[in-house]
């Protein structure tokens, strides 16, 4: 889901004339032409032509006193604030150099240029515009919260947050600073802080709908969704038919399943950003758009995407990334769209983009921006450097993209002796160093490397030698555990058919509420695994479950093992020591599928996209088994599937029935 705070530069209005109509220009730069008393009076009439809302003619207006008058940059200023609003940010931008080259420096002309190459997704250079403007308008709190925008929309929450952090510090009893304060603070996984800060900006001002906007933001980023979806009435109560607060109601509705309500939210939220035509604007004082357009697009791929209507969802993400070319979340949302379709290499290209989303930038901050960084791999020969591999998203990922470790150390192996290492969780390296992949935990620091790449980047830099992204490479299993440890396992759990049980992930991960059995009925929805094992004698259930929702093993009656699994080389062993595995979808699904052990997989009705849909087998591992939900939030008809497959492998057959 994109965020639903995220915000443009704030709209300019048409200044006020900038000359006096009766002595000409005030103060004429070098380079400037001082304009005849007819393009005066002609840019006098078009800015009240554009004020009065007559955009086609204000337009034609502004282009005859330019050809009059080629070198007159408050023209230029104006003509570009126009073709902003009118969604040609890329002319509007050309425009606006032309203008700061004939007036450096100027304020007012160095915001106007920063809005329109915000539109055109050009973020560095929009940020660098208004830090020159900031430099001597220190306290011009509005355009500090407009830094802070730029810097969300760029990747770089931290410093969003900082900047409206100064907002806030010039003005503490500004609602609008504290509302923006907490919606960063969000997008930077600072939930409890974003409420406090909502909650200082309503008691100075409870009737402000951006206020009631970031509280139901950050009570939906803390998972309680119908007071967010109250603070989000609010809101709408207050500032009727506004995109953002229609988005942020859209996403929280399709947090809590309600997807038809989500949809329909998302498309008003559209129809309120997107630009009406230029002759169709109404009178008003010039200004861009609503804002939100690209976010609500983005929003409306990742509902259609979990509705598993895949080709809108690319088509919406799509749109979103034509409306705002630099928007990462909708580069990361078509790539799920994408992967979940089957569209390995498209999708993976997209997902490149989750390095400056705000979700995932703070995780390579250290890697790409921190001072001193190196660069990133892109394939090329190493010739003895050293690339640090970097493992950026859970422990079900390293494990899978770990098929990739050995192949890039044997190229490096043949490059000049250039040399391979992950960073990844510490609970990890016993195992993969057990395959001689060299390991350091990621929470330790960073070791001295030459190049860095991310690990979810290595399908794109090291496909099969067939080319493409099919087949796979390693799907038959691709690590092992100790086999000391797999015969003990073995004489610990005793003679039979053994079967492991993980029934919840990491509550964590965002997506938990929907892959995990719910909180509270994993007993009963896993009572028919329960009784089966019960009425065949050689059947022998135990758990591998970890976590907060251990506490759920007392009701099924089955054997704890989870004292011994110090870290995930025991936890392979255990793997290996059983016949089959029957999981959610955790990390403990891609370590049987990386051990090439056999393993069923109960998934949500929207899974994760390396699941794909309408399939029963996996891609990426050969010896998993996917069993789905038909309609979401429908586990009784999983654990039935399930045990009904495993009654028909393992319980004896009646002989009065073939």
């Amino acid at each position: 889901m994109s965020d639903p705070t995220a915000a443009h530069l704030p709209p300019q209005a048409a200044p006020a004339l900038p000359f006096d109509t009766a002595s000409g220009l005030v103060a004429p730069q070098p380079r400037e032409s001082v304009p005849s008393a007819e393009a005066l009076a002609g840019l006098a009439e078009a800015l009240a032509t554009h004020r009065a809302g007559d955009i086609t003619r204000a337009e034609a207006l502004y282009r005859g006193v330019l050809a009059e008058a080629r070198h007159f940059p408050q023209a230029m200023h104006l003509l570009g604030i126009l073709l902003t609003e009118t969604a040609r940010p890329q002319e509007a931008a050309a425009l606006l150099r032309q203008a700061i080259a004939l007036r450096p420096g100027h304020a007012d002309t160095a915001t106007a240029l920063a809005r329109a190459c915000a539109e055109c997704g050009e973020l560095p250079e929009a940020i660098a515009l208004v830090e020159h403007v900031l430099a001597t308008r220190t306290r011009d709190v509005g355009l500090r919260l407009a830094l802070a925008q730029l810097q969300a929309r760029a990747g770089d929450p931290r410093a969003a947050v900082a900047t409206a952090r100064q907002a806030v510090g010039l003005a503490p009893d500004d609602p609008r600073a504290r509302a923006a304060l907490a919606c960063h603070l969000v997008a930077a996984g600072q939930p409890e802080a974003a409420l406090v800060e909502a909650e200082a900006g309503l008691a100075r001002r409870g009737d402000m709908a951006d206020a009631w906007l970031a509280r139901g933001v950050a009570l939906r980023a803390l998972g309680r969704a119908p007071e967010a979806v109250a603070a989000l009435d609010r809101a709408a109560n207050l500032a009727p038919d506004q995109a953002p607060i229609l988005l942020a109601m859209a996403n929280a509705r399709a947090d809590s399943g309600d997807t038809a309500t989500a949809l329909d939210l998302l498309r008003q939220a559209i129809a309120r950003a997107t630009p009406p035509p230029a002759a169709a604007l109404p009178a008003r004082t010039p200004g861009t758009p609503p804002p939100g357009l690209a976010e609500a697009y983005a929003s409306l791929g990742a509902v259609l995407t979990a509705e598993a209507r895949l080709p809108e969802a690319v088509t919406a993400c799509t749109a979103a990334i034509e409306a705002a070319p630099g928007y990462a979340p909708a580069y990361w949302n078509r790539a799920i769209a994408r992967l979940l379709a089957g569209d390995l290499e498209g999708g993976f290209e997209d997902a490149e983009w989750r390095k400056r989303h705000p979700r995932f930038a703070p995780d390579f901050a250290a890697l790409a921006t921190a001072p001193g960084a190196r660069p990133e791999w892109q394939g090329e020969p190493l010739q003895g450097r050293h690339l640090l591999v970097h493992a950026g998203q859970g422990m079900g990922d390293t494990l899978m993209f770990a098929r990739y470790l050995a192949p890039l150390a044997a190229r490096a192996a043949t490059e000049g002796g250039a040399r391979v290492t992950l960073a990844c969780a510490a609970s990890l390296i016993p195992l993969l160093a057990s395959h001689g992949i060299a390991a350091v935990p990621r929470a330790e620091g960073l070791p001295p490397h030459d190049l860095w790449i991310d690990q979810m980047s290595l399908p794109r830099l090291l496909p099969p030698p067939a080319g493409g992204f099919e087949p796979i490479p390693r799907a038959q299993g691709y690590l092992a555990a100790d086999p000391d440890r797999i015969a003990a396992w073995r004489r610990e759990i005793g003679l039979g058919v053994r079967i492991g049980v993980v029934w919840a992930g990491n509550p964590a991960h965002a997506n938990d509420r929907h892959r995990s059995l719910p909180q509270g009925a994993a007993a009963r929805l896993l009572r028919p695994l329960h009784r089966l094992a019960a009425a065949v004698p050689r059947l022998r259930l135990v758990a591998l479950q970890h976590g907060p929702r251990h506490a759920e093993l007392a009701p099924l009656g089955i054997p704890d093992l989870s004292a011994g699994l110090a870290d995930w080389s025991e936890t392979a062993a255990l793997i290996s020591a059983l016949d089959l595995v029957i999981t959610v979808d955790t990390a403990v699904a891609h370590l049987a599928g990386a051990l090439g052990r056999p393993a069923w997989v109960m998934l949500p009705h929207a899974p994760d996209w390396r699941w794909q849909l309408a399939r029963t087998d996996s891609p990426w591992y050969a010896s998993l088994r996917l069993f789905r939900q038909a309609v979401p939030n429908d586990w009784d008809s999983v654990v039935r599937a399930t045990a009904a497959a495993l009654r028909a492998r393992y319980a004896p057959r009646d002989p009065g029935h073939p």
